[in-house]
């Protein structure tokens, strides 16, 4: 399948990130947002981008204007039809992202990819919600988007061959490095990722060390660029957690039970740096 056009569902981080690296590309993105209030701060968070890669010399502004010109936004699922390619990027809500997937399968052209950003949920749940599962798959980019290398090509048990080589193929065209990982809970990076997030909060409650100090200690024993409580503050409190929940109900294993202070801090809304308060303040 030759992509020509994509379709983005949701203006959030990832959406954003997602659509700047898309149009980055050369792709045309149309970004299905909610309200024009969000699609609004999404292009001003990629305007914002691109002034600062402008001021670093990193692109010039004839080329950030080009690219602009290749993002409409819209909240009308109808105008994303003729997509070659659509990547939902909403909540991590099962309920949410089934209504979305159900929604463009309807709305699509047959031979169009549906794929999912979902780092929690089973794909093959989402790929039941359309009568096209051998053309839904995941591509899950991590965050922030324009900048991590890595994406992961999620393989149902239903994902056509031909799928999954159009995916990896889009993936390398917008200067990723794919890799094919099964269609299991947390995929490769947050299965071994999560435990040691977890287990991070564990010793700050048993009170082995500060958060700072098993920060401190994770960035200059293990050469990680951020520690533990930094990542869960970027990564979101909420969405740790909703992860964790995922991993134990699928493996069942003790090193998944999300620890009672995480569950606790997301009672309290807070969920990191999107809520400005979590196991930091900003």
């Amino acid at each position: 399948m030759g992509c020509d056009s994509v379709g983005i569902v949701g203006s959030g981080i990832m959406g954003s990130g997602i659509a700047e690296t898309v149009i980055e590309s050369g792709y045309p993105v149309i970004l299905l947002s909610r309200t024009p209030e969000s699609a609004k701060a999404m292009v001003n968070s990629i305007k914002g981008s691109f002034a600062r890669k402008i001021e670093k010399r990193k692109k010039s502004t004839s080329q950030a204007d080009e690219d602009l010109s290749r993002l409409i936004c819209t909240n009308d699922i109808a105008d994303l039809a003729n997509c070659d390619l659509l990547i939902e990027t909403v909540v991590e809500d099962i309920d949410v992202k089934m209504r979305v997937m159900k929604g463009l399968d309807e709305a699509c052209k047959p031979s169009a990819i549906i794929a999912t950003n979902t780092s929690t949920f089973p794909v093959i749940e989402l790929a039941a919600a359309t009568s096209r599962p051998d053309k839904v798959c995941g591509i899950h980019f991590f965050n922030p988007a324009q900048v991590m290398k890595l994406v992961e090509i999620v393989e149902t048990l239903t994902v056509s061959q031909d799928t999954i080589q159009a995916a990896t193929a889009f993936a390398l065209s917008c200067n990723k490095e794919p890799v094919v990982v099964k269609d299991q809970a947390g995929f490769i990076v947050n299965a071994l990722l999560f435990p040691y997030l977890n287990n991070a909060v564990k010793l700050l409650e048993r009170g082995v060390a500060s958060k700072e100090n098993i920060d401190i200690a994770m960035k200059g024993g293990c050469g990680f660029p951020m520690g533990p409580f930094a990542l869960l503050d970027l990564v979101g409190l909420d969405t740790a957690l909703s992860i964790l929940n995922s991993l134990y109900d699928e493996f069942k294993d003790p090193n998944f039970a999300p620890a009672p202070l995480l569950k606790r801090m997301v009672a309290a809304k807070l969920h990191g740096r999107k809520t400005k308060a979590g196991f930091y303040n900003y």
